[in-house]
């Protein structure tokens, strides 16, 4: 049998994304109790005011009682250049790794703020 399956993403793109996952780093800015705040470095992109970390990641952890646990988690990248619309896959694939590496897949509400490639999303364990 033939296959079918169509790889639409570009060769060039593919690369990015996996040189930007390889090269990200995190730094802990801030833990509280309830919350933590991690900058995101990614190797080609950079705040554009401060020339640091174009990426924040705010954790929220909200304890209910001992059984339900739901963590809220906001990435905000502020480098304009992520913010448009063609580089939705590498915003989209950069937050599911963030994702992957601080929370775990944990019961997660995410909410990406990137311009053009803004989106929100649920893990369910």
């Amino acid at each position: 049998m033939e296959n079918k399956i169509i790889d639409v993403i570009d060769e060039r793109l593919k690369k990015q994304i996996e040189d930007e996952i390889n090269g990200m780093t995190f730094t802990k800015n801030f833990r509280s109790p309830s919350a933590e705040e991690w900058y995101v470095f990614l190797p080609s992109y950079k705040d554009q005011v401060t020339g640091g970390a174009p990426g924040k990641t705010i954790i929220h952890y909200n304890l209910f009682d001992t059984k339900h646990i739901f963590i809220n988690t906001t990435i905000i990248f502020d480098d304009p250049l992520l913010h448009k619309g063609e580089l939705h896959r590498l915003v989209y694939a950069v937050s599911d790794e963030i994702v992957n590496r601080l929370v775990g897949y944990a019961d997660t509400l995410l909410s990406v703020h990137a311009g053009e490639n803004s989106y929100n999303a649920e893990y369910k364990q």
